[in-house]
């Protein structure tokens, strides 16, 4: 990408507040600050601000699952920073994934990849599968991966990236912030501003110029500051997502060639990953899990999910899943992989997804009705909002425009996936369950 359409596609300001005023790539001054390495090599870094972000998970088995994922963010000259660098490492991995052959391995994150997303990575799988009339598939998710990266593991793969022996200076700079960071947790400065911890103080929090001024910095940073440890990266920065892939460049290239060597495919999205292997005896699936399952348990700061950890054989159009490599067939199964599942003829959203969706949809309608159709201030409540967030109203007719619901989603996903009904099924009587909703009496 041009870094001239680059710096003006991400020229916009941030609106959350900082340890600092809000500026962005687009200044003049900012700019060449940031693209001066000797300004980076020198720069202070402020402190993250730590928030969690908690989220509830749902399935029919489960039911509901609350979930904590902490997110930091930086302060608005540090994203400055770590946008351009991000910039720049992308540019130099994506000649890199060519030069090794892993340009369609890791597929998350990538700038050079605009055009694809989660659901033509999976009918890229999937088809690959469906090609084959026998084939294994392995499906595999790390354990916490940013939060187990290993530093000097880290700053090898960028080494060799950038094809130096030491990291220059303000690489290093940027390196040494980024994985020896600091951070500040949201609800200490919520509690140093006298607001409460809510929705509504986060919002006045992010109102101000500054969330602190350097005189309450001063006075309280020793009280509430806090550091990371010797592993991890922070997610929600600018240039966590690339550093991700770069971690990963030895490990995606080794296992790349040597799945190919059999005839098979590998994909990485992220810490998610699927291992395909079509025409191959149950003994050398074995060697090739147990093979697999060494690299990782050897690469540092790398986890294997068990529970995660998948493996299938799909066989005459039907799936099977394996206990593990050693035990025989189980059960028919169905083969999951960024958010769709494949049973062997067919190919449909995620159960788990589609849950999801309507666990939402028939919390907000419940609220409506408990509420009598009135809001808090009296008004009566049209359900458009509703309407726009869970139903074909609210999707937009472009799908190649921004915006729009699952509803969108899902009529992309249709498209993908060459208009198979089976991907539309769960969401069909949609508008029927929404209207349903609202006439359940109390």
């Amino acid at each position: 990408m041009d870094i001239l359409k680059w710096r003006k596609k991400n020229s916009a300001i941030k609106s959350y507040a900082h340890f600092d005023k809000r500026v962005s790539v687009g200044n003049n001054f900012i700019w060449n600050y940031i693209t001066n390495p000797k300004s980076v090599a020198h720069h202070g870094f402020y402190p993250f601000i730590r928030s969690t972000r908690k989220f509830k998970k749902y399935n029919k088995t489960d039911g509901v699952k609350n979930k904590e994922r902490p997110i930091c963010y930086s302060a608005h000259i540090d994203r400055c920073i770590y946008q351009y660098y991000s910039f720049l490492l992308n540019e130099r991995y994506n000649q890199r994934a060519l030069d090794d052959g892993i340009n369609n391995v890791a597929i998350a994150y990538r700038n050079n990849l605009e055009k694809q997303n989660n659901i033509t990575f999976a009918k890229t799988a999937f088809d690959f599968i469906k090609a084959n009339q026998d084939c294994f598939v392995m499906i595999g998710d790390f354990t916490s991966f940013f939060d187990k990266v290993d530093h000097n593991y880290l700053k090898s793969q960028l080494c060799s990236l950038l094809s130096v022996t030491k990291l220059p200076d303000d690489y290093y700079a940027v390196f040494k912030n980024i994985t020896r960071y600091s951070f500040w947790d949201i609800n200490d400065l919520l509690t140093i501003n006298g607001l409460p911890n809510t929705q509504k103080g986060i919002r006045e929090l992010n109102e101000k110029e500054t969330v602190l001024s350097s005189q309450e910095f001063k006075q309280h940073k020793k009280q509430y500051l806090q550091r990371n440890g010797n592993c991890g990266i922070p997610q929600g920065s600018a240039i966590s997502a690339v550093l991700a892939n770069i971690y990963m460049l030895s490990a995606d290239k080794i296992i790349n060639n040597y799945v190919r060597e059999l005839g098979g495919l590998y994909m990485r999205y992220s810490d998610d990953f699927i291992i395909a292997l079509p025409n191959i005896s149950v003994s050398k699936f074995n060697e090739v899990y147990s093979w697999i399952m060494q690299y990782y348990k050897d690469m540092p700061g790398v986890e294997l999910s068990p529970e995660k950890t998948k493996l299938y054989h799909f066989c005459d159009k039907v799936v099977f899943s394996y206990e593990s490599a050693e035990e025989e067939l189980t059960q028919k199964s169905r083969i999951n992989f960024l958010g769709f599942s494949f049973d062997g003829t067919e190919v449909t959203i995620r159960d788990k997804t589609v849950s999801k969706y309507y666990y939402r949809l028939y919390r907000k309608a419940k609220q409506i009705v408990e509420s009598d159709f009135i809001s808090p201030n009296g008004n009566p409540i049209s359900c458009r909002n509703l309407y726009r967030l869970y139903s074909c109203k609210g999707a937009k007719a472009n799908l190649g425009m921004k915006g729009g619901n699952f509803i969108t989603y899902v009529n992309r996903a249709y498209n993908t996936f060459d208009r198979a009904e089976s991907v539309k099924r769960p969401v069909r009587k949609h508008m029927r369950k929404i209207r349903k909703a609202l006439n359940k009496p109390q």
